[in-house]
């Protein structure tokens, strides 16, 4: 890895917020509110004994604030104090964390880092932050009205983990938008009051998404470089910030996690060896049957190799974005490619998710074979055969196409 990453202790906050392991999630919550943070470090007699999130408590939202908070907790992947900016990116992405503890040789607590301090280097860091911001965001694929029920965000957990939902109200104009932190307002909330308060009928979560939206919503132009997106998810304290288009309305999204996956790809290309491709799969549960992901890998896997043969593959995003509405229950899925010669992007929609990413593949094998080929023979006519044993099949098990689109679902 180069010099020039810096290292966690480099980046981290030291001396972060902590709760103890017999604390209830209601001290937790106060805490992660007040202080603006999505996820805080649990110890038990001063040692680290995982972490919790807004995450972890937002899928239990039927458990009492009493509860311990050592019911929660997850495990955070290991940070130390000397790994370097692009490995702690990778860490973070791969498990869908926002933080994560930095720890010493001795597994002591030494400080927190979050996608947030990693983007606020960034602009020096990645020598492509100046490309448009245009080629890493992602088309929006939910939109909340603001007299939807807070109730239907439950159900849009696994995407609100990834970035906010725009907000749109009557005339489908962007009023704001609502993130996990957003949810927490309702998750923490007294069920008795005293006997000065008012009576409180129904659920809080039958409250409209526009009593707990943040507005206005944080955007930025097409054409917007990386770096000044950087900046302003820095600047505004965001995770995330919209594209509008030349109409003024939003038509995509870019993520902290679309602007780390650019320093991915770059360490990967100063790599003088080929090393492994990092790939990031996002909108399924993390809880899905494990079966689910080695399938989904071996289409994966067998497409990249095909890919290597004419580029050295980096980074490969993969989102799976289920139509909540659309009758047949199909399920679009988006890729983005970075490689030493450059990003490709390719997209399938359909209800055999299967066929689906291996068709996937085999675009995005199209497009850098037909780029390479017009480079190398510009005046050849034709397309190339395909090597035999090149071609590897996608088997249709029905059952676990059943599981695939379960895992999609939003818990």
């Amino acid at each position: 890895m180069p010099d020039r990453w810096p290292a966690a202790t480099d980046l981290m906050t030291p001396d972060p917020v902590t709760v103890t392991h017999d604390a209830p999630v209601r001290e937790a919550l106060g805490l992660m509110r007040s202080r603006e943070i999505h996820e805080i470090p649990v110890l038990r007699a001063d040692r680290l004994i995982g972490l919790l999130t807004f995450e972890s408590i937002a899928r239990r939202a039927n458990l009492p604030l009493s509860t311990k908070v050592e019911h929660l907790v997850i495990l955070p992947p290991v940070i130390l104090a000397s790994t370097p900016y692009p490995e702690i990116a990778e860490q973070l992405l791969s498990t869908g964390l926002r933080a994560a503890p930095v720890v010493g040789r001795k597994g002591e607590l030494m400080g927190v880092i979050s996608r947030s301090d990693l983007v606020r280097p960034l602009p020096i860091l990645v020598r492509s932050a100046n490309q448009p911001v245009d080629g890493i965001a992602r088309a929006i694929g939910t939109v909340l009205k603001e007299s939807d029920p807070v109730r239907t965000l439950l159900t849009r957990i696994r995407l609100l983990e990834e970035h906010p939902l725009p907000v749109v109200d009557r005339k489908g104009k962007l009023v704001g938008a609502v993130g996990i932190r957003d949810l927490g307002r309702i998750l923490w909330r007294p069920t008795v009051g005293g006997k000065r308060d008012a009576e409180t009928k129904g659920s809080a979560m039958d409250v409209e998404v526009r009593t707990i939206m943040h507005s206005p919503a944080v955007t930025t132009n097409s054409g917007t470089s990386v770096s000044e997106a950087a900046r302003r998810m820095v600047r505004e304290h965001v995770s995330s910030v919209f594209v509008l288009g030349p109409t003024g309305k939003p038509e995509s999204i870019v993520s902290q996690g679309d602007l780390l996956g650019l320093a991915i790809a770059e360490a990967g290309r100063e790599r003088k060896a080929l090393g492994d491709v990092y790939v990031e799969i996002t909108g399924l549960r993390g809880a899905s049957d494990p079966s689910i992901l080695t399938e989904i890998d071996r289409a994966v896997a067998g497409g990249l190799r095909r890919v290597s043969r004419f580029v050295r593959p980096l980074l490969l995003n993969l989102h799976y974005a289920p139509h909540a509405t659309h009758r047949t229950g199909d399920i679009s899925v988006e890729a983005r490619l970075h490689t030493n010669r450059g990003i490709y992007y390719a997209s399938t929609t359909g209800w055999n998710l299967l066929a689906g990413t291996g068709a996937l593949m085999d675009e995005l094998v199209t497009q850098v074979r037909r780029q390479q080929e017009e480079v190398r023979r510009p005046r050849r006519l034709g397309g190339a055969r395909r090597p035999s044993g090149e071609d590897e099949s996608i088997t249709v098990d029905p059952e676990l196409e059943s599981r695939i689109r379960s895992a999609t679902e939003d818990a």
